[in-house]
């Protein structure tokens, strides 16, 4: 396994109300195939602005970005979907309401018609196929973000960008979620950047972590590490508000 991802001193600065905010100052960052990366840090760090620039949402003011080594700088969201997929906080709203799931998500295989496939992928997240006639506003939340993940993955994506992708979710089915993605990453089939404010949910899956402050990345290491040996004086202020929640 090799590095899949990379960013290279990404920036990015926006207009607001007459004044120049940076939004990400110099942050660089790598993903090996089959590992989960965790960012973290509170509102305003610069997480969702990172995976913005990562999918091709938002372009980089300097910096650039690798898949497999190559150049994918200035790529919108259409070309970037070849190779990674958003799944978002609240996944309902990533669906058109008009549509029934088995359209969405034969529509994100860009033509290829493969059922088979479906039904493996519907089973590896533990969803009923009757599922795929309804729309949207017919399923709960965990049902929603489970066939986000099936239609990523039927997409061909490579890589998951997960953007607070529990925090809507109540309590059962954000473990349902997560029991998910850490079957995904035990079978080594999952490649992914996992943002979330909540420091002991990515200490659960993620392999490495990224702290990000101010549009900055303040400490970054393996997970463990990181939490038993915080280094920045940030880092310590996060693990510490999340004690609370059981992390060692």
């Amino acid at each position: 396994m090799g590095i899949i991802l990379e960013g290279k001193k990404l920036n990015k600065c926006f207009q607001t109300g007459g004044r120049r905010i940076r939004a990400l100052g110099d942050v660089s960052f790598s993903l090996q195939e089959g590992e989960v990366l965790g960012v973290v840090g509170e509102s305003g760090s610069g997480k969702s602005t990172l995976l913005r620039l990562i999918s091709g949402l938002d372009q980089p003011d300097d910096g650039r970005l690798l898949y497999e080594g190559r150049d994918y700088t200035g790529m919108g969201p259409r070309q970037t979907g070849a190779f990674l997929q958003l799944l978002f906080q609240d996944a309902a709203s990533s669906f058109d309401p008009r549509c029934a799931m088995r359209r969405s998500i034969l529509e994100s295989g860009r033509g290829r018609q493969d059922p088979q496939e479906i039904s493996r992928l519907l089973r590896m997240v533990g969803l009923e196929e009757e599922l795929l006639d309804r729309k949207p506003g017919r399923l709960s939340g965990g049902q929603c973000q489970r066939m986000a993940i099936v239609r990523a993955f039927y997409s061909g994506a490579r890589i998951l960008l997960c953007d607070e992708m529990t925090s809507a979710l109540d309590v059962t089915s954000q473990a349902q979620v997560m029991e998910i993605m850490q079957r995904l990453k035990e079978q080594g089939s999952l490649s992914a950047i996992f943002v979330s404010h909540d420091i002991a949910l990515v200490s659960n899956i993620c392999d490495r972590v990224m702290v990000m402050k101010d549009g900055r990345c303040v400490e970054q290491g393996d997970t463990l590490h990181v939490i038993r040996h915080p280094a920045d004086a940030y880092t310590k202020q996060l693990i510490e508000s999340a004690r609370k929640q059981g992390i060692e």
